[in-house]
């Protein structure tokens, strides 16, 4: 929308720059929120090490010592905790095994606290995230809204943002103690037999390098699986919005079947991407089990020509298959980072998305005045390159009710959405009491402009929160709200009355019941200015009069825009502006119009036909 001479420029709030990009640098700027649980999580993931690390040592030296005969340095420590009598052969093992025992017992404590503080870091900061992402949601543009669709965006507030919990919550926590475990077996190797030990640690980077040329070529997979996995998400949640037409015109078979097709996208890549992957895991685990095979053959040939001892072997034997679990959660990782920076990818494509104009609330010509003016000049406006509004010109005085008809598309409820600033034209200005948009800003506006739709949205819960919308209002205003509405009886019958739940987008009332509690709603509101857009469309003649003469007494004084196709409801206005072809064709009261036999006239007669 251009801006009027003198006019503020806008201001966008906080544009998205490439620094509002998420990336693992932000995430690790979260973490650091934590910096007291970060350094516990790693002093206990430090204990968990030093407790599961020498536990395949201890079993197999008594090999050399108690059964062999070989040194006596274990035998003299046991003895200062054993009394004589158990100085033999089972009190040494059983010493040992209560000791192994136990150390298994502290490892999986130490991790069990670890994951915990891992868990309430990773899930801090997924929720700061999606208040993140909710708080984008406010200044993304209806376009963008209306392009994505609720099932894509749901599916990156809860999908993508899941995925960046369990690769913060679950992998990285893994991947410290794996690391310690692993740095500490290969301690002790060296300790054992260095050169046996250099041959198994410098086989381990080559199973690593190979596996992650492997899960380069399946990472894309995922993506795609995820994108699928929207589509689907987006397809249901339109289906279950329009399940009621749908059963009434016998089309589920059709809805549901193209349903199907989109799971059967989701089954078709999803199992794509989990063989694949499966099949790469599978193909470095056999890299890491020749690794076992070679290193076994090479350890008992160190026995055969060096000093290592048998229980020296056996345990270099326990040692490779305690390396089995750290080594795959490291090769694991790098198919949940894959996974972890797609959906960084997916969310970053929704913090992109395009702002609505945000402007300084300049002035407020509402305060002190009961209701204000409208002044409309030069306004244009397309959809891609169809124009809609051509230089629109129309003035509404204060306390005026003023109708609005005119063929389908003709651009009405175009106009409606543009005057909340829900669109920006290309072209004109728009004044509410001699001051523009721009001027007013968007939040004042939409604090004291009210519309009512001809499909209102409701939400699946009481009618007092469908009312008040989280305002603070008394159930005496409430009570009034539905008497003018015309629809006091109907919820005073409702078993719960104004804490009766109206179902999903209110399924449980009728449509004309929700249009009523949908005028409710703007009067409890207390707007200065209201539009009407098909506000009674789905009322019987007899209650729609009855809802006019009570809203009569409501609007009296109040500027009013009513957009209707019904004569009934026309026929409240002051005057009528005929549009055709996006601008104000015919101007004039009901009986004026209908003596010019006009464009106004024909339409009426089409009405009284109806």
């Amino acid at each position: 929308m251009l801006d009027a001479p003198g006019s503020p420029d806008p201001v966008p709030g906080k544009p998205y720059t490439a620094a509002d990009r998420l990336s693992w640098a932000e995430i690790r700027r979260l973490a650091l929120h934590h910096k007291q649980n970060l350094w516990s999580a790693n002093l206990i993931a430090v204990l968990a090490a030093c407790c599961s690390v020498p536990i395949p040592l201890l079993l197999p030296l008594l090999v050399d010592e108690v059964l062999l005969g070989h040194g006596d340095a274990a035998l003299k420590w046991m003895n200062h905790l054993l009394p004589s009598s158990w100085q033999v052969a089972a009190g040494y093992i059983g010493l040992m095994l209560v000791l192994t025992l136990c150390l298994r017992l502290a490892a999986l404590a130490f991790n069990v606290i670890q994951a915990k503080l891992f868990a309430g870091l990773a899930k801090d900061i997924v929720y700061r995230l999606r208040i993140r992402l909710i708080e984008r949601l406010k200044r993304i543009s209806l376009k963008e809204y209306e392009s994505l669709g609720s099932g894509t965006v749901t599916t990156h507030l809860v999908t993508d943002l899941d995925t960046l919990d369990k690769f913060v919550g679950e992998t990285l926590s893994r991947f410290l103690v794996a690391m310690l475990t692993l740095t500490g077996t290969a301690a002790i190797l060296i300790w054992m037999h260095w050169q046996l030990a250099l041959l198994i640690l410098l086989f381990n980077p080559l199973v690593i390098y190979f596996t992650v040329q492997l899960g380069k070529r399946v990472k894309h997979l995922k993506k795609l699986e995820n994108d699928s996995t929207a589509r689907f998400t987006q397809a249901l949640a339109e289906t279950l919005d329009a399940i009621q037409e749908i059963r009434a015109g016998n089309r589920q078979g059709y809805f549901l079947g193209r349903l199907g097709l989109r799971a059967r996208e989701v089954r078709d890549y999803a199992v794509d991407s989990q063989w694949k992957s499966d099949a790469s895991g599978r193909a470095s685990g056999l890299l890491f089990q020749f690794g076992i095979d070679i290193f076994r053959a090479a350890a008992m040939l160190t026995v055969l020509f060096s000093d290592l001892s048998i229980g020296q072997m056996l345990a270099v034997f326990s040692y490779l298959w305690f390396m089995i679990g750290p080594v795959e959660q490291l090769l694991n990782l790098q198919y949940a980072y894959y996974a972890a920076g797609g959906a960084l990818s997916r969310l970053n494509e929704l913090l992109a998305r395009a702002d609505e104009p945000q402007y300084p609330a300049a002035c407020d010509p509402f305060v002190g005045r009961d209701t204000v003016g409208i002044e409309v000049r030069d306004l244009r406006f397309a959809y891609a390159d169809e124009p809609v509004l051509d230089n629109l010109d129309l003035s509404i005085a204060p306390g005026e009710k003023v109708a609005i008809v005119g063929a389908s598309g003709g651009g009405k409820s175009t106009l409606v959405q543009l005057l909340l600033g829900l669109y920006s034209a290309q072209a004109g200005t728009i004044r509410f009491g001699g001051a523009s948009l721009q001027e007013i800003g968007l939040e004042t506006l939409r604090e004291n402009v009210a519309v009512v739709l001809q499909h209102p949205s409701l939400f699946n819960d009481t009618v007092r929160a469908n009312l008040n919308m989280g305002r603070d209002c008394s159930d005496d205003a409430c009570w009034q709200a539905l008497r003018i509405a015309q629809l006091d009886a109907t919820v005073a019958a409702l078993p719960q009355g104004l804490d009766s739940v109206v179902g999903r987008s209110g399924v449980r009332l009728s449509g004309g019941q929700r249009q009523r509690l949908a005028i409710a709603r703007m009067v409890l509101a207390e707007p200065k200015v209201v539009i009407l857009d098909e506000a009674t469309s789905a009322l019987d003649a007899a209650t729609e009069y009855n809802l006019h003469q009570a809203l009569a007494r409501f609007l009296s004084g109040r500027t009013t825009l009513i957009i209707a196709h019904r004569l009934s409801a026309v026929k409240q206005a002051d005057r009528v502006l005929v549009f055709d072809g996006g601008h104000v064709a015919e101007e004039g009261g009901h009986q004026q119009l209908i003596a010019e036999g006009g464009l106004y006239a024909k339409l009426y007669g089409h009405l009284q036909q109806s």
